[in-house]
């Protein structure tokens, strides 16, 4: 098998020495890098090659990547780099990366287009001057063909290791059988679904209900399609820090020796068999929502036939925020001041290796701790051994950011690398919030102010020109709120000259930016990037809290991310986006852009309505009437703990309305074990709540609707017979909320129920869902607020409900 590599992954592999250097040294943006390679191939004659595709074999290596340019009058091959600031002080190592960048790419050309000899030229471009710097050494093909042996020889050893993986690893999924003795109801229908979304290239859209084993139920089929569709990697992709323990669990039970399944099964997947039998098998009738494709069903798996010896070699890694992962918060990211930066690419060769393992078929658990272990043990930084790991593993367990963010790595690295991918979105309905986020900015002019008087003299007149601008916006401006229909110019320039301003300081005095001013710069820089798409997916709104105490802010607020989104859907192989409420489906697509073709399954609910009472209390918990809600609302909770008791959940629209039902309860039931949910919660304390629901124990713990108890928390069993769901969990009526009911009024014609129904009900459903995790569960779900009586609320509850009013 012959092993492919990039350029650039194979050369950031061999020729990087040193240490790990992140002091702010202010490099060009995407747009400005773009701009910078388009105005260097200007300058060049009309027989300039720009963009020139490059590939050979050496010693059984298949290298391949992409040149900037090539002048074939001049003789000359460029690599083009671009940057601000002074030039003289780039860290030597990241020079002699880029020397080998170039030299490998002309290695390539005098093979492809049999040189002689060539100028290879590394061009800086200062993308504030516009200047050029040249640097060129003249080579000969067989210097070339040297220095490009001379990396391979280096990453031929792991590029061997990395085939046989690959070819073990292949075939070990196409071998892999189900995990468990028997798939949940439901679950080998959503399984069927993704195998075939996945084989023929398409995304799918699954609603699939609480309690069927949704994870288990996407990564077996998209493990099992890895090796007939080539896919180097597949991502996995959570909202929350629970979403991704559930899917490192989940890759564990997969991925174990067969015979740890016959240990667990009845643990983790205890529902009674489906009439069929379970095994995935290739007979199996293709899903409903591409019925008429040609795609196969996932192969046949072992089901409950001889087990397994080894475990599937799959190279798991968890990503997780720098914040969590950093030694040594107080110090800098370079060698003089972190002990773990220094030397770290010297040493980074030696953890690599410890972290891919020294026997592939039983590769070390690259989660959050086990790649700290490894990190520290070869006093690397584990944050950055986790990117440098990611080139390197089969599975990346991380949040959503990391690929549909602005500037993702994921998404970057499978750019740069060419991978084919598979995406699994968890919890697929929080993407429209977290999306509208990452393509959000905001300027808060109590930030601003708070930069002004530690900022350089040198950014001082930048900072003085945008207040003054500040200044006008507001002081044309009645409302306390409201939204414009153009960007203002001015601010835009006033915003780029700061930039400019701030980013000439910081290459000219890399130590001496306050930490204040670095951060409002990345958040204008955020706001000037975001401005270049500015359009009707977006607002441009000003909020004046208190124009005298400077409380203002100037927001760029995303409504619709289709737009930003789009792409990465057609980047990705195929993207499946599973979640308990995804209805109605074109709410999904048109605010996430899918494509066209995208796939749809609702998997049918495994439990019956006899397992889950669900009683309407019609009294109104609007904000007006809650006072009158209260006693209520304790009464009917009293009452339900009288006749059942048990552990329960309730849950609420707003802190506040949490703590005056909650205060109200324990005055008057004190008999009652009450635990509350608080405003701002350590991962910590949010275990220690979700500790007290144990199987014997009783008691009711509150929590706001939406929150980190209303999704992706387990309590099976005793643990949780009920719930009380006090809101219909509309969003609250502000004014943003109204601009955004308006928009996409004009965009979909569905503006009320885009901004407030859909998102209201998705939170309901998801809280509910924590009632009832399997076939054997029992349990009730109190719905408080008379509008549950509405047919265009009860149509969006899950239809296996049997809903009874009090």
């Amino acid at each position: 098998m012959t092993y492919t590599v990039a350029v650039r992954t194979l050369c950031e592999f061999t020729a990087k020495l040193g240490d790990l250097d992140l002091r702010f040294t202010p490099s060009a943006t995407a747009l400005e890098g773009m701009a910078g390679h388009a105005m260097v191939a200007s300058r060049r004659g009309e027989d300039y090659e720009a963009e020139v595709w490059l590939q050979g074999e050496v010693h059984g290596l298949a290298v391949r990547g992409r040149a900037d340019g090539f002048d074939p009058g001049a003789g000359r091959l460029e690599e083009v780099k671009t940057y601000r600031g002074d030039l003289q002080a780039m860290p030597q190592n990241r020079r002699a990366l880029h020397w080998a960048q170039a030299k490998c790419y002309g290695a390539l050309l005098c093979a492809q287009r049999r040189l002689a000899r060539l100028d290879v030229a590394l061009v800086y471009y200062d993308v504030t001057s516009q200047d050029e710097t040249l640097l060129v050494e003249t080579c000969t093909a067989d210097e070339l063909r040297a220095f490009l042996e001379l990396q391979c020889d280096r990453f031929l050893a792991w590029s061997e290791q990395e085939a046989a993986h690959r070819g073990a690893r292949d075939a070990a999924l196409t071998a892999l059988p189900f995990p468990y003795a028997h798939f949940r109801a439901g679950q080998r229908e959503l399984a069927e679904s993704v195998y075939k979304a996945t084989i023929l290239g398409r995304t799918l859209l699954a609603q699939a209900p609480t309690g069927i084993g949704k994870t288990v139920g996407t990564l077996f089929p998209q493990l099992k399609a890895m090796p007939r569709q080539k896919l180097d990697k597949l991502y996995f992709l959570a909202a929350k820090t629970p979403g991704r323990a559930l899917a490192l669990e989940a890759l564990r039970a997969i991925t174990a020796p067969h015979r740890a399944w016959r240990e667990t099964a009845d643990a983790m997947n205890d529902d009674p068999p489906p009439n069929d039998g379970g095994s995935t098998g290739d007979e199996a009738q293709p899903p409903r929502p591409v019925a008429a494709d040609p795609g196969r069903a996932p192969p046949r798996g072992t089901g409950r036939g001889t087990p397994q010896s080894a475990a599937a070699p799959l190279r798991v890694i968890e990503l997780v925020a720098r914040e969590k992962a950093c030694e040594h918060p107080a110090k800098a990211c370079h060698g003089e001041s972190c002990p773990l930066a220094k030397g770290f690419y010297d040493r980074l060769p030696a953890a690599r290796q410890a972290a891919v393992g020294a026997t592939p078929a039983d590769p070390p658990r690259l989660d959050r701790a086990g790649l700290r272990a490894i990190a520290l043990a070869h006093e690397v930084c584990p944050y950055y051994l986790a990117q440098e790991m990611v080139r390197w593993a089969d599975v990346v367990v991380g949040d959503y950011n990391y690929y549909f963010d602005l500037g993702g790595m994921l998404h970057g690295l499978a750019h740069a690398g060419q991978w084919r991918v598979g995406v699994l979105v968890d919890e697929a309905h929080n993407l429209v919030p977290r999306a509208r986020e990452m393509y959000s900015a905001t300027l808060a002019r109590a930030a601003f102010d708070g930069v002004r008087p530690r900022a350089p003299a040198t950014v001082a007149p930048a900072l003085k020109r945008l207040a003054r601008t500040w200044n006008e916006i507001v002081g044309r401006q009645l409302e306390p709120y409201a939204v414009h229909e153009e960007l203002p110019q001015g601010l835009l320039t006033a915003l780029q000259n700061l930039n400019s301003a701030i980013g000439d300081h910081a290459a000219a005095h890399p130590e001496d930016v306050p930490s204040e001013l670095l951060q409002f710069w990345f958040d204008t820089l955020q706001f000037t990037r975001l401005a270049e798409s500015f359009g009707p997916h977006s607002l441009f709104d000003v909020t004046i809290a208190d124009a005298a105490q400077r409380e203002v802010t100037l927001c760029l607020r995303n409504l619709v991310p289709a737009s930003f989104l789009k792409p990465r859907f057609l980047a990705a192989r195929s993207t499946t986006l599973f979640s308990a409420t995804l209805t109605p489906m074109h709410f999904h697509a048109d605010l996430l852009g899918l494509p066209p073709d995208t796939a749809w399954v609702d998997v049918a609910s495994p439990f019956d309505a006899a397992q889950l009472r669900v009683q309407v209390t019609p009294l109104s918990t609007r904000f007006a009437h809650r006072p009158a809600s209260l006693a209520p609302i304790v009464e009917l909770m009293a009452r339900q703990f009288a006749a059942a008791p048990g552990n329960y959940l309730a849950f609420f629209s707003s802190f506040d309305y949490l703590e005056q039902v909650a205060g109200l309860f324990q005055a008057l039931h004190v008999e009652v074990p009450v635990w509350t949910q608080a405003r701002q919660m350590t991962e910590g304390a949010r275990a220690d709540f979700l500790a007290r629901f144990q199987a014997g124990s009783r008691g009711i713990g509150f929590a706001v609707l939406g929150g980190a108890f209303a999704e992706a928390v387990d309590l099976p069993g005793e643990r949780l017979i009920g719930a009380f769901i006090a809101t219909l969990g509309l969003p609250q009526v502000n004014p943003v909320n109204e601009q955004m009911k308006a928009r996409l009024e004009t965009l979909f014609g569905a503006g009320h129920d885009y901004t407030y129904l859909f998102p209201g009900l998705q939170k309901v459903v998801q809280a509910a869902g924590r009632v009832i995790r399997s076939t054997t569960d029992e349990g009730v779900v109190h719905l408080i607020d008379d509008r549950f009586l509405r047919a265009e609320v009860r149509r969006l509850l899950p239809a296996w409900w049997r809903v009874e009013t009090a």
